[in-house]
């Protein structure tokens, strides 16, 4: 027996209630973009060690984790939000948020702290967005955690914002730099990185 057996639902009644309820419908939307991922990208033999971070988890950055070429990475994954996603003559373009869910203390690489719902440049290692919008097909961008922008927030000052990534950020299909439509280019990139002497 499953879920819909023990709630004694339907599809056609899960269908009607995800329908008429929007915010559910992102949520829904959200964990189905992690399991996708999971499955088109991070089932690769290269991948090892893969383990989903408990949602609540303040030591864990990120969403996943696993081990690439005996490097230990980060993988935050973000959703594109359907309100700003626009047909263009080449593609599509929207925006995601890129921040963390609520306002919380946050320790800087100069020593010092803020307050923000920005997330942390260097916080993560791969940003996986989930595109589905686009043409209501699973496909993903990634890129390097710190090639992603930077806050323009003026809020901050300018030193604060060097270490605080946007929380709203456009892109586009086709995808432009830094983002790549396989996630195995990013990873090299990442792993000589972090290989490099410091």
């Amino acid at each position: 027996m499953g879920v819909l057996d023990d709630w004694e639902v339907t599809l056609d009644e899960l269908d009607e209630i995800i329908t008429a309820r929007p915010s559910l419908r992102g949520i829904l939307q959200g964990f189905l973009a992690e399991y996708k991922l999971s499955k088109m990208w991070f089932s690769d033999e290269r991948i090892k060690s893969l383990q989903r971070y408990d949602n609540h988890s303040r030591q864990e950055h990120g969403d996943f984790g696993f081990l690439y070429k005996n490097v230990p990475v980060n993988v935050q994954v973000k959703s594109l939000q359907t309100h700003s996603v626009k047909k263009t003559p080449e593609g599509y373009i929207g925006t995601y948020q890129c921040d963390a869910s609520d306002k919380r203390t946050v320790r800087l690489p100069n020593g010092k702290s803020i307050q923000t719902t920005c997330l942390l440049v260097d916080g993560f290692d791969l940003l996986a967005v989930s595109l589905f919008p686009f043409g209501n097909k699973w496909r993903f961008a990634f890129a390097k955690n710190s090639d992603l922008p930077r806050s323009t927030y003026h809020g901050y000052t300018l030193k604060q914002r060097q270490f605080l990534l946007a929380t709203s950020v456009r892109i586009t299909w086709p995808l432009q730099p830094p983002f790549r439509d396989e996630p195995f280019t990013v990873l090299d990139e990442i792993v000589a990185q972090k290989r490099r002497p410091q």
